[in-house]
């Protein structure tokens, strides 16, 4: 075995070999991503003048120093995808140059790249030897004649991507980029390498990395060894602690990483894309909102850790509940909870909001639990459930939210639960989810607690799985069919004992009266909520089950309640598939969310341009085939035609509610109903609500605004506060509207807790030249125990929802905002 580092070209303008794809390599499947990811990559190399731009290794088979054949054959064992590729794109490079009449620019990328030149036999020419459809295609494409190519091939559709983005102005960029690509040349001679050892020990999963690695290379390797080692020991090695899972011991890093970025961009990364994403939204190291953006993700790992590792939490009620969310598995809701528990940590919220909080997002997932409701649309809703909450309403505002949701996204409510429960098998689910159950039922209004997870506590069956001869004639025949295919294991006929191993398949009776040798093991002995009812009947029959299920049902809705608040029926906070939803003739989007991607959008044509494009990257033979929409490459076949990708057309002169047919068809053809969601804006018709009012308010505010720059560059929002920067990370102007008072306030609201106190400290100790400066006294709130602090003057007496006291909050607003900012600054800028 050789290694080698080279360029790529040297590779390709070896004279007389012929690199073969061998049958058993798999097919030809890069898509446009990895295309567009290539080219970008070749442009950015020149353009950056970075030196070189390194693709990874190419790993063949040669058949040693002496061969007879015209030509030497490299069979490609790992890399025919990169390679294949590159020679597609040599192909576009070929005949752009032969189209603009480039004829020696023309000749020399042919005979150089892509043929060997002087070999005589057809069948040694090209440089690439493919397989069976791939080869044709080239062939086609190199020829120019995939136009009447029939077959689907993603060689075709590769290079009409690499053509139409080949212009006179890149031309010469892409052919120098590709001199920068060096690569990693494994030659291996056959009967002397094992290639299939050597393959599998490049590809060997042990030595892959994973995607916290490469993010945590990522940050770290371009930094000086002192740097590395700081920001290691400041940032990542904390990030690394938090997202661990402590009885597993297993690091979370990854996933954690992709929670947060979930988080801020409102979209979910696929698991194997996490350190591309990373890098993408944190492309520019050097700036200085970067090492922020760490410092917050490190903070927001400490809430983390409580997800993961509830039993480190102090709060016993908190901790509680954590564990309950945990054993439940609702991780999907680790992102939305995040910014939930960072709001606590401001003192946004309370304890008690944060356990009705808690509790909401139990009483939800565990309802679709009992309903039956698929579970993969519940990370599409928790990903943008923040962006519904009203911080003035919190939990009210949540509840509303997800109330509101429709279809499989439904909250169930009580009919929906008691229908389910009285036939849903309850017994042969996870142990940890029915232990949940059981133990939430027992333990409801319970002074003493019952730890239903001891060992000698059991799920007992009333009606038993294998009942004895005195069940069968204690019964009526049809009382014994419902109970043995019906409600066998249904929660009525479901129980806790301490003596399930004695109590077996006995009759009801012996099951409620049973002392064994003093042993107390009958119903009527037992201290359970579960068993109260049992001691009081002395048959167990349908009636018996009607009732104490009656019992059980009254219960369970009690501990997993329905939220009390009424939604508002103006539909103005709905979100929806497009199934569901009205029409959407003279509407606009507040956004839309597909597969995972949330879009503020509020063109519903851009939208149904965005879903086409994404189709077509989906399954581009599908997209092409489908007998839905007319597609097609010539643009005056339609009377406005609009590209969609790839120099593909579609008719766009076509109502909204066309579109919403089309893609409804498309989506079942695709199987994606649920993936689709849709926010229609109502904000600016309804302003009778909350959101609108307060919208309207900061739009006529915001332009008086002339004595400072402050607020000149924010748009008016929904909420009751807006911000703008003060000239220091972590530090903002913040004006606020409320039913009660307005204010003007500095917050302080870095990262770490530490910085926030530290900063407040310097302040307060200039706090009489700030307020004979700002000439009043300010309310100076360090929050000792919150993560943020803030300096406030306060105007009470003012009603945001009341239009006759809102001349009264802009002239507080426009009178004390520039002398709040005149007071701050200079001190601010000292920090």
């Amino acid at each position: 075995m050789k290694a080698t580092e080279l360029p790529i070209i040297n590779f390709l303008q070896t004279p007389n070999v012929q690199y073969v794809i061998p049958v058993y390599q798999r097919n030809y499947d890069w898509t446009l991503s990895e295309c567009s990811q290539l080219l970008h990559d070749i442009i950015n190399v020149e353009q950056e003048d970075r030196g070189t731009h390194f693709i990874g290794s190419i790993v063949f088979i040669h058949e040693g120093a002496y061969s007879t054949r015209e030509v030497r054959e490299l069979v490609i064992i790992d890399g025919q995808q990169r390679l294949t590729t590159i020679n597609i794109l040599y192909v576009a490079l070929y005949r752009f140059a032969k189209e603009k009449g480039m004829e020696k620019e023309a000749e020399m990328l042919y005979n150089m790249y892509l043929v060997n030149q002087y070999v005589q036999l057809d069948s040694s020419k090209l440089k690439l030897k493919q397989t069976d459809t791939n080869s044709l295609a080239f062939k086609a494409i190199l020829e120019g004649n995939e136009k009447g190519f029939s077959t689907y091939s993603n060689v075709i559709e590769n290079y009409s991507y690499f053509n139409s983005q080949i212009n006179e102005v890149n031309f010469e960029i892409i052919k120098n980029g590709l001199k920068r690509l060096i690569f990693v040349e494994i030659s291996l001679e056959r009967d002397k390498d094992d290639p299939q050892r050597i393959f599998e020990s490049l590809n060997s999963t042990g030595l892959d990395l994973s995607q916290s690695d490469l993010i945590r290379n990522y940050i770290l390797m371009d930094l000086q060894p002192r740097e590395q080692q700081r920001v290691f020991n400041i940032i990542w090695s904390p990030i690394e602690e938090n997202a661990r899972d402590l009885v597993k011991q297993k690091s979370m890093v990854s996933a954690y990483i992709r929670d947060y970025l979930t988080l801020k961009n409102k979209k979910i990364p696929n698991k194997s894309k996490v350190y591309q994403e990373f890098k993408q939204n944190y492309s520019d190291k050097r700036d200085e909102g970067y090492m922020n953006e760490l410092d917050s993700i490190k903070a927001l790992s400490v809430h983390y850790k409580m997800f993961v590792n509830p039993q480190t939490v102090g709060n016993p009620e908190i901790r509680q509940q954590l564990e309950y969310i945990n054993r439940l598995e609702i991780n999907v809701a680790y992102p939305f909870l995040l910014q939930v528990f960072e709001d606590w940590d401001n003192g946004i919220i309370d304890k008690a909001i944060l356990l009705n909080v808690l509790k909401l997002v139990q009483n939800y997932a565990w309802r679709r639990f009992i309903v039956g409701l698929p579970t993969n649309s519940l990370n599409k809703i928790f990903m943008t459930l923040y962006s519904e909450i009203d911080t003035e309403e919190y939990y009210d505002s949540l509840a509303i939210a997800l109330l509101s949701k429709r279809g499989n996204s439904r909250f169930p409510n009580n009919e929906d639960v008691t229908s389910a429960l009285k036939d849903k098998d309850l017994y042969n689910i996870k142990a940890k989810n029915r232990n949940y159950l059981f133990e939430l039922l027992e333990n409801y209004n319970n002074r003493e607690y019952v730890d239903t997870s001891k060992d000698e506590i059991t799920v007992e069956h009333i009606f038993p799985q294998n009942p004895s001869d005195n069940w069968v004639r204690n019964l009526s025949e049809d009382e014994l069919f419902l109970f043995k295919e019906k409600f066998l294991n249904t929660i009525a006929n479901l129980t806790l004992s301490g003596n399930n191993g004695a109590l077996g398949n006995k009759s009801f009776l012996e099951k409620k009266k049973m002392n064994f040798k003093v042993g107390e093991q009958g119903y009527i002995y037992s201290r359970l909520w579960l068993n109260d009812y049992l001691k009081t009947i002395d048959t167990w029959n349908i009636k018996a089950y009607e009732t104490r299920f009656n019992l059980i049902s009254n219960r369970f809705l009690v501990i997993w309640k329905y939220p009390d608040v009424e939604v508002p029926s103006n539909g103005d906070i709905i979100e929806q598939t497009i199934f569901e939803a009205e029409s959407p003739r003279h509407k606009k989007l507040e956004y839309f969310i597909f597969r995972n991607n949330k879009v503020e959008e509020p063109a519903i044509a851009n939208m149904y341009s965005h879903v086409l494009q994404e189709l077509y990257t989906i399954n581009t033979e599908l997209f092409l085939s489908n007998d839905i929409l007319r597609i097609s490459r010539d643009k005056e076949e339609f009377r406005s035609a609009q590209e969609i990708t790839n120099r593909y057309y579609v008719e766009f002169n076509i109502d909204s509610d066309t579109k919403f047919n089309i893609l409804k068809k498309l989506l079942s053809l695709f199987d994606l109903e649920e993936e689709l969601l849709i926010k229609y804006d109502l904000d600016v018709a309804i302003q009778g609500n909350r959101y609108g009012i307060r919208k309207e308010y900061w739009t006529q505010l915001l332009p008086l605004i002339k004595e400072t720059d402050l607020f000149r560059n924010v748009s008016p929002t929904k909420t009751h506060f807006i911000s703008c920067g003060a000239g220091k990370t972590g530090i903002s102007y913040t004006l606020v509207t409320t039913g009660s008072h307005c204010q003007v306030e500095l917050s302080i609201l870095a990262g770490q807790k530490e910085t926030n106190k530290s900063y407040f400290k310097k302040l307060k100790a200039n706090q009489n030249s700030i307020e004979h400066s700002f000439d009043n006294k300010l309310i100076w709130q360090e929050l000792p125990e919150n993560k943020m602090s803030r300096i406030k003057y306060v105007l009470d007496d003012v009603n945001l929802f009341d239009k006759s006291h809102w001349s009264k909050m802009n002239t507080f607003f426009l009178e004390q905002l520039p002398k709040f900012e005149e007071a701050f600054a200079q001190e601010i800028s000292k920090l």
